[in-house]
């Protein structure tokens, strides 16, 4: 690949995206050896993600110490930009070496543009050591065709120790989502805390909750019966009324505050409990007044025990690939147990690989490792596009987006139960 033509793309797509800016190689000429350049393009352009990005190209540049490597986020509204950076690129037949994306069913937004990767970079090594969740997330329609490089657990229950020791609730005794209400309920009762910190701000925190509640509702074969398409409409109204009862503890400010604000509501004791994915306890773990099993603690959201409701980040491999070999060497080593303990340490994830030496990571991650390589059940996450195609999770994100606004149990249980028409 010549200077001009990575000049020339770059023009090319920041013409199409606007404020968006695309992560170019420095120095396209290859490495010393010949090997063409990879171009690595992601929308993790600050905090644990960028810290993330950083230490897992270090290390392969470690490992492969002639392959050129540079790379950007694609900035703006983070994976929207990058999904249409990645159509105008596509469009244009002019593929990067791979990109960040979710992997499942996600990969159908681009499916005609992958190329199978089993045996290169997919051999037994890692078909023996990744578990059946996350490798079959990595496939498209059968085909191996990315590599998953860490996981984020959906279904997590955070909650301040001090609130509900003030309250005298336990939440490792509970046992269903109403459980969860019944808390809550308490927490306002004794203390002045908000009892469920949530925003509403946008859609896709109270679409992540209502997920988590229909797998506690449903369990994991009714889950999976809601996302093939074929779930009990009892179920799906069932948790979304569940939901609603806990709007009741949301706090006031729930549709101006960010997930962030939420979270820190959570930190300072304001909060006693918050749903979300483990990237929240990323923010606790950079406190170090605010320690884990002291000061804050979780459960499996109630009703979940046992299932680990994924979501995860991963790098597929592209047919008419500029740089071949070099991205299946990428793909390999992200693979590998040091990239992903180099990665998930910054991430605050964990690695898909359970073979993995998570003793280089924190204790919390440690428990969520535990539990991972225990769970009975590995659903993939509807809201982070993992368990649907992308035109069943826009229209899920409709239903939630009108429900937040009216909290109507009953019309969002026909919009749910309709998505997939």
């Amino acid at each position: 690949m010549s200077d001009n033509k990575t000049i020339l793309s770059r023009r090319n797509v920041l013409r199409a995206t606007g404020a968006a800016t695309v992560g170019m190689l420095a120095g396209c000429g290859g490495g010393d050896d010949g090997t063409e350049p990879i171009e690595l393009l992601h929308a993790w352009s600050e905090g644990d993600g960028n810290a993330a990005i950083a230490a897992l190209i270090e290390g392969f540049q470690e490992e492969y110490p002639d392959v050129e490597f540079a790379e950007e986020p694609v900035n703006g509204a983070a994976r929207s930009n990058l999904d249409q950076v990645m159509q105008n690129r596509l469009q244009s037949n002019d593929p990067p070496s791979t990109f960040q994306t979710w992997p499942g069913k996600t990969l159908e937004k681009f499916s005609e543009a992958y190329a199978d990767i089993e045996g290169d970079v997919w051999n037994d090594d890692l078909k023996e050591n990744y578990r059946s969740g996350p490798q079959a997330q990595a496939q498209y329609d059968g085909t191996y065709v990315a590599v998953p490089i860490n996981i984020h657990r959906i279904n997590n229950l955070f909650y301040n120790t001090s609130v509900v020791n003030e309250a005298g609730v336990d939440p490792t005794t509970w046992e269903s989502p109403s459980d969860v209400v019944d808390g809550c309920a308490t927490i306002a009762e004794n203390t002045d805390a908000v009892p469920f910190a949530h925003q509403t701000s946008g859609a896709w925190s109270t679409s992540q909750l209502w997920e988590t509640v229909l797998l506690a509702v449903a369990g994991p074969d009714g889950y999976d019966d809601y996302i093939n398409g074929e779930g009990a409409e009892s179920d799906v109204r069932t948790a979304l009324e569940n939901v609603v009862e806990l709007s009741e503890y949301f706090p006031d400010n729930s549709s101006s505050i960010s997930f962030t604000e939420a979270n820190t509501m959570v930190q300072e004791g304001n909060a006693a409990f918050i749903h979300q994915g483990d990237w929240a306890a990323g923010a606790y773990s950079a406190n170090d007044e605010f320690n884990y099993g002291e000061d804050w603690n979780h459960v499996p959201y109630p009703g979940t025990s046992g299932s680990y409701l994924l979501n995860m980040d991963s790098f597929p491999y592209l047919d008419n690939n500029p740089s071949p070999e070099a991205t299946k060497d990428f793909l390999s080593y992200c693979g590998t147990t040091d990239a992903q303990i180099r990665f998930n340490r910054e991430k605050g994830s964990i690695p898909p690989r359970e073979d993995a030496d998570v003793s280089q990571l924190n204790q919390f991650q440690q428990d969520q490792f535990d539990d991972f390589t225990s769970a009975d059940a590995q659903p993939p996450s509807i809201q982070h596009g993992l368990a649907v195609v992308p035109a069943v999770q826009t229209n899920v994100g409709e239903a939630f987006s009108s429900f937040i606004e009216s909290y109507d149990a009953d019309a969002t249980t026909t919009d749910l139960m309709n998505a997939f028409n």
